[in-house]
């Protein structure tokens, strides 16, 4: 009796796994979001090598079937620059999760960031079914249809990504679908309302003034200029503008004054040495002007603008073989600019090369000539007809020399309709002189009345020698110097830079 007493006291009682086996068989399956903490907490901190260790770790743990630690794995490649394998690892997580609109964004994203915009769309598409309020979607699409090139659509995406969220991001893509439709107007509107939308905002505010500048409106782009200065002094972009305003009222001291301050923040900008060089222009120092503008060259060889004005530069200093180097380059690049041929005829000209001269004065004469240069378009340049006048009056052309004549004044009145454009002197001059020469008057449309007494006597002492055709100066045009206003941008997809600050960056 005592032995079997002792032994009911030491039997110890069942485990609690015993008496529930279904219990155990539970504990066996791991759980898959256990470590995803750990996981987005390094993640945040930048720290991508701990947390790649501890996605490995997750992954061999769950077989590699952990949505989260994959998704985060695709992130970091696509940081560092290996987007095809972030695409492959984002489809595995759209494979694991296909009603998440997330996986889908992402997958369109590298797929963007590849370069394949149109595969892009349908992706982003897809995605939009599953998730119709998310600007994000609608911003992107706008984004892959404009490299698309089907601007309606892009449109149509932005504003509706508008009417969801409102983001400056979204304001800025959409300005640049009217830019490059060609609708300065409504670009200027969409801006409007950005800068109403986010007044503190630098880069729509210089956008904006640099709008304004572009059509003149010189003095609504001093003032956005002049606030994106006020909420950042060091915003290069509107201290060039500036300097670009002031440059182009004669001002290049100061002009220069301002290109110093961008020099330190931005030494490598070429739309920089362009107009410090055109400053040492208008200051009459040309070595150091084309020093400037050799230094442009270098960093922007495809800049026409450039290669404009180092032609400009060495017409002025009679060095007609780079001038026509220069221009001829130019013209590769800007094709439908009048200006450009009527500056290598010049070039041409000096260079005894008459036959080649008047076909470039043809073409120049045939752009400058289209319609939508004579329907008040600043590009409208009657210079283009005088020199060519001038050329063939020089070779005893005088019938056509009177036509081209004519249709100088032609342009002249309509510039004088359209905008307060004062003439410079020096052109006044020679065209009064080639007028008294074909007859036709010495009482110009064009003639300031400060400058008539003087051009009317150089006038008369012309027309005296006019039977005996003296030759004219074929080079007394030689254009307008042209200044860049802030430095070459292009969108941001255009660059195809794939930095994400978190999972939901935007990044188009």
């Amino acid at each position: 009796m005592a032995e079997e007493l002792i032994a009911t006291r030491t039997q110890f009682p069942a485990s609690a796994e015993s008496q529930n086996p279904q219990l155990k068989k539970a504990l066996e399956f791991p759980i898959l979001e256990k470590q995803n903490w750990l996981i987005h907490l390094h993640y945040i901190r930048q720290d991508y090598e701990a947390c790649k260790t501890v996605i490995k770790e997750q992954l061999r743990e769950t077989q590699g079937l952990c949505e989260y630690a994959i998704y985060v794995q695709a992130l970091i490649l696509r940081l560092e620059g290996k987007i095809q394998d972030s695409l492959e690892l984002f489809q595995m997580c759209a494979v694991l999760n296909p009603q998440c609109a997330d996986n889908l964004k992402q997958v369109a994203r590298s797929l963007f960031l590849l370069g394949k915009h149109k595969a892009a769309t349908e992706v982003y598409n897809e995605a939009a079914k599953l998730n119709q309020k998310d600007w994000e979607i609608c911003h992107n699409l706008g984004v892959c249809y404009i490299y698309l090139k089907e601007l309606n659509k892009a449109e149509d995406q932005l504003h509706h990504a508008l009417h969801l969220n409102r983001h400056d991001l979204t304001y800025i893509m959409l300005g640049k679908v009217h830019l490059l439709e060609g609708n300065l107007d409504k670009a200027i509107e969409i801006y409007k309302k950005a800068v109403e939308f986010s007044p503190e905002n630098t880069e729509l505010l210089t956008t904006l003034g640099l709008l304004y500048l572009q059509l003149g409106i010189y003095q609504k782009a001093f003032e956005h200029l002049g606030n994106a200065l006020t909420y950042d002094p060091t915003n290069y972009k509107a201290i060039l503008a500036a300097g670009s305003m002031m440059q182009t009222h004669g001002d290049f001291d100061v002009a220069l004054t301002k290109y110093r301050v961008v020099a330190c923040a931005v030494p490598e900008s070429p739309p920089l040495w362009n107009n410090i060089g055109m400053c040492f222009f208008g200051k009459k120092k040309y070595v150091a002007a084309i020093s400037c503008l050799k230094r442009a060259n270098y960093l922007a060889p495809f800049d026409w603008k450039i290669l404009y004005n180092l032609g400009l530069v060495h017409l002025t200093m009679q060095q007609y073989a780079s001038a026509f180097h220069f221009l001829s380059a130019a013209i590769n690049f800007q094709p439908k600019m009048g200006e450009l041929y009527m500056l290598l005829a010049v070039a041409l000209t000096n260079l005894e090369d008459t036959e080649n001269a008047k076909r470039a004065y043809t073409e120049a004469v045939r752009l400058d000539s289209s319609t939508e240069f004579l329907s008040g378009c600043h590009r409208c340049n009657p210079l283009v007809n005088l020199n060519y006048a001038v050329l063939l009056y020089n070779q005893g052309k005088k019938r056509e020399a009177l036509a081209q004549y004519q249709e100088m004044e032609k342009k002249v009145n309509l510039l004088k309709d359209s905008s307060s454009l004062e003439f410079d002197s020096e052109m006044v001059e020679v065209a009064q002189k080639l007028g008294a020469a074909l007859h036709v008057g010495e009482a110009l449309v064009w003639t300031k009345p400060a400058k008539e007494p003087k051009s009317q006597h150089r006038t008369t002492s012309t027309s005296k020698g006019a039977c005996f055709q003296q030759p004219l100066g074929s080079n007394q045009a030689l254009g307008q110097a042209m200044s860049s206003a802030s430095a070459f941008k292009k969108p941001p997809s255009e660059r195809g830079e794939g930095r994400e600050k978190d999972e939901r960056d935007i990044g188009m």
